[in-house]
C-alpha cells in the first residue's frame, strides 16, 4: 500500500491510487489531529486531492515531485503549518 498509517500521521510513500481515497477519508475521520506527509508522494489520483481539500489535515510536508509540489501547493496551503506563529 502506497500510504502508510501512523499513530497520528499518515505518509504518502509512493502516490495515491483511487482505492486509497477510503481508507484515507475514514483514518483522518477517526484521527482529526492526524497530519499528512506528502514529501515522497509521485502521483495523486483527484480523489485524494478531494479528500484533502474536504478534511483539511495538517500538512507536514508537500511534494517534492516537481508537478505535483507545483500544482497542489497552492491547494493545500491553508492546511500548512503557519511559519512564525
Amino acid at each position: 500500500m502506497p500510504l502508510r498509517f501512523g499513530k497520528n500521521i499518515v505518509v504518502f510513500e509512493e502516490g495515491g491510487a483511487v482505492e486509497e481515497a477510503l481508507p484515507l477519508l475514514e483514518y483522518l475521520q477517526t484521527h482529526p489531529g492526524a497530519r499528512v506527509d506528502l514529501r515522497a508522494c509521485t502521483h495523486m489520483h483527484t480523489a485524494i486531492v478531494q479528500v484533502l481539500m474536504a478534511l483539511g489535515p495538517k500538512i507536514a510536508a508537500v511534494p517534492t515531485e516537481p508537478f505535483l509540489h507545483r500544482w497542489l501547493t497552492p491547494l493545500l496551503t491553508p492546511f500548512l503549518p503557519k511559519v512564525g506563529k
